[in-house]
């Protein structure tokens, strides 16, 4: 493993394909998560993935042996959430394609959610992973996009990992919300930096002292660099090593390791310093 001159204090470890793929966790995950917290350092789970609220997170990591709390993780349907209410955006009512945990995050800072079109106006269309999507689905959202509404997309993860293979992600479904309307979406969740940023600020730490742990070059590994985290990329979930090469140097992971397992033996071999004190949640 290369060292470089790194103190990090933070680690953001992705899920899908880095705890657990499908129903099955990833070898080493819960020996790792254990580790990382026994050596103080500041440990969130931040998943691209829509459907589940944060507190359906914590359980579901608890059935993996591994303990979290609701302030230390975040999706990109509390990322949309905090969107809304960070810009002023509230009172709104937004046309939802997705599924319940995006429905719960808007509706948990007073969105008004709807899944068809009214006599109300729609201030916004919000696309996520919807394992249900529909014609009606995306004929709803495209004649509300074109009548005005704001269209947001919680990400645009093309696939979602599951045992040996891969499922249609949410990506898949904003592209055709995208082609209907004729228009592009605002994207909240990875590779957007300012997943990243937010993070690191209630982490108390700075950029050059968190790492980024994730399965997708594209998604994962992209919003760490955009935000000028550390960046791990491991080989359990969609992305291979051997794409890295043809990727210019400043869109390349720090480190690959196979998987989640090998962390602990990368974090030990670079500089040690201070943890950083416990920043809280998002």
């Amino acid at each position: 493993m290369e060292k470089r001159n790194a103190d990090i204090k933070a680690v953001i470890l992705d899920l899908d394909g880095v705890i657990y793929r499908g129903q099955t966790a990833i070898p080493g995950a819960r020996e790792t998560a254990a580790w990382l917290t026994q050596n103080s350092y500041q440990v969130y789970y931040f998943t691209n993935n829509s459907t589940k609220t944060r507190e359906s997170y914590v359980e579901l990591l608890a059935g993996y042996g591994i303990a979290a709390d609701v302030e230390h993780i975040v999706t990109s349907a509390s990322l949309t959430a905090h969107h809304f209410s960070e810009n002023g955006l509230l009172p709104a009512t937004a046309l939802v394609v997705g599924e319940g945990g995006l429905a719960e995050e808007l509706r948990g800072i007073g969105v008004r959610v709807v899944r068809q079109r009214g006599k109300r106006p729609i201030d916004f269309v919000v696309v996520g992973m919807d394992r249900k999507f529909t014609y009606r689905k995306l004929h709803e959202a495209q004649q509300a996009i074109r009548s005005g509404a704001k269209f947001i997309a919680t990400n645009l993860d093309a696939t979602y990992p599951v045992e040996d293979n891969v499922i249609p992600g949410g990506g898949s479904i904003v592209v055709a919300v995208a082609t209907a309307a004729q228009q592009e979406p605002l994207l909240i969740g990875k590779p957007s930096a300012r997943a990243g940023e937010l993070i690191t600020h209630h982490a108390g730490v700075a950029p050059n002292q968190a790492l980024m742990v994730g399965d997708r070059l594209e998604t994962d590994i992209e919003m760490g660099r955009r935000a000028g985290l550390w960046t791990c990329l491991v080989l359990s979930g969609i992305s291979r090593a051997e794409e890295v090469p043809a990727l210019p140097e400043e869109h390349r992971p720090h480190w690959i390791v196979e998987g989640i397992g090998q962390l602990p033996e990368l974090l030990a071999s670079l500089p040690s310093g201070e943890a950083g004190k416990d920043g809280g949640g998002l």
